[in-house]
Formats: structure tokens, C-alpha cells, sequence
């Protein structure tokens, strides 16, 4: 039998919710998140689209994939474009294609959020990235060959790593 779901606080982006005893967290206005996976391929191989940004919740920057909110400006708006849209203000790539490969669900026992995960295709640099208003992202074009000693560095100096990133490291995390 389902308990009901009890709103405990209501802000601008997120509402604390309980249902029995048991309290998460939600996006308000049913916002989703669409989160990219950007493989560049030249001839110097096969390279990740990174970003990283202050997280206040962490106190510290964190290297994440590139993500953004969906419907978050237009009720009605679709997730690849939102994912099209997120790629090129936070990292200067324009996908000719995004594809996508699921729903999923990052921290299910607290957050009910779900995202999106697009994989794009054919990239094109348009500029620089960062961001949209004081967002302060900074983008790093990895080597896949290079990606767990260059997450070993980044660990060293104190970064937080994104628990996505295990899409990239997982296979070579298992030994």
C-alpha cells in the first residue's frame, strides 16, 4: 500500500518531499536533466568532453559530463534539443546528432530525479564555452586512453568527480 507524499518545503528548484518515514528530494515544476556523453574523434584519437564547475552542495569544483536542466526556461521543451542546447553553451561543441540512450537515475534513495543521457555525435567547435550567467565551467578535451590517470590527478588536487564518469572508468575500474 503506497503512503502518501507530503510536501515538507517547496523552493524555486528543488521540494523536500516524505512519504512515511522516508525524505527525499525532487526538481520542482517536474524540471528533468539531460546529461551528454561527447566523444570527439580526430586523428589524434578518441577524446571526452569534460567540464568542471564550483558545486555549492560539495564546496568544491567537480568534474562532471556536460548537463542541464530540461524545461527549465519552456514547459514544453524537448530533451535532445535542451542536450543539444547544454552541449554548446557549456562547452562550445555543436553536435550534428544527439542521440539517446536511456533514462537514469542517479541517487535513487534520496533524489527522485531522472536524466536523460544523450550521446553525442559529430561534433564542431563553435567557441569557448563556460556558460550561461557566471556559471564558471571550464571544459577539458581528454584522451579516453588517458581519462583514470588524468581523474587520479584531478583527485589529487581535490576535485570531486561526478558519479557518471563511472560510464568511462567502470570497465577499467574492475580488475
Amino acid at each position: 500500500m503506497a503512503t502518501a507524499e507530503e510536501v515538507m518545503w517547496a523552493g524555486r528548484f528543488i521540494t523536500a518531499k516524505k512519504r512515511g518515514r522516508w525524505e527525499y528530494v525532487s526538481r520542482a515544476r517536474n524540471i528533468r536533466a539531460a546529461v551528454i556523453l561527447a566523444i570527439d574523434e580526430d586523428i589524434d584519437g578518441r577524446h571526452v568532453v569534460l567540464v568542471d564547475q564550483f558545486r555549492m552542495p560539495l564546496g568544491r569544483r567537480c568534474i562532471e559530463l556536460p548537463a542541464g536542466l530540461v524545461g527549465d526556461e519552456s514547459a514544453d521543451e524537448d530533451a535532445a534539443d535542451a542536450a543539444a542546447r547544454e552541449l554548446e553553451e557549456e562547452t562550445g561543441y555543436r553536435a550534428g546528432r544527439m542521440e539517446p540512450l536511456g533514462e537514469f537515475y542517479s541517487s535513487p534513495g534520496m533524489v527522485s530525479e531522472s536524466f536523460t543521457l544523450f550521446r553525442a555525435h559529430d561534433l564542431h567547435k563553435t567557441g569557448d564555452g563556460g556558460g550561461v550567467d557566471g556559471e564558471d565551467i571550464h571544459v577539458h578535451r581528454v584522451p579516453l586512453a588517458g581519462l583514470a590517470a588524468q581523474v587520479d590527478a584531478w583527485r589529487a588536487e581535490g576535485y570531486a568527480m561526478d558519479v557518471k564518469l563511472l560510464l568511462l572508468l567502470g570497465a577499467g575500474m574492475v580488475a
